[in-house]
């Protein structure tokens, strides 16, 4: 299982193992991560799972397909390296995945 790193806003950081196919924002709801509210429960209908994908893995994890990127448009603090948690799956290739949660949600 690929191991997810998810470090809050006050630079609390979870070590998650996350299954293939899994999102992150799945894990860090299942592991009750402050900062991410995923209101919609994962239907990229609002901007409530963002955050920040680290640089060493934004070419891995992609870029927001267009409805993503409209959702994005709703978040706080967007950056290049933003994405919605429950549009980015787990795959061995994210092994290490290092995602940081913004301040506050949108």
């Amino acid at each position: 299982m690929p191991k997810l790193i998810i470090i809050e806003n006050d630079g609390t950081r979870h070590e998650l193992d996350a299954a293939p196919g899994s999102t992150v924002m799945e894990n860090a709801i299942r592991n009750s991560i402050n900062g991410i509210l995923a209101e919609c429960g994962g239907a990229c209908a609002c901007a409530t799972c963002h955050v920040y994908v680290d640089e060493a893995f934004a070419d891995t994890a992609g870029k927001p397909d267009p409805m993503e990127e409209d959702m994005l448009d709703f978040a706080y603090d967007v950056r290049p390296t933003s994405r919605l948690s429950c549009q980015i799956r787990m795959t061995d290739a994210l092994e290490g995945l290092t995602v940081h949660i913004p301040e506050k949600q949108g």
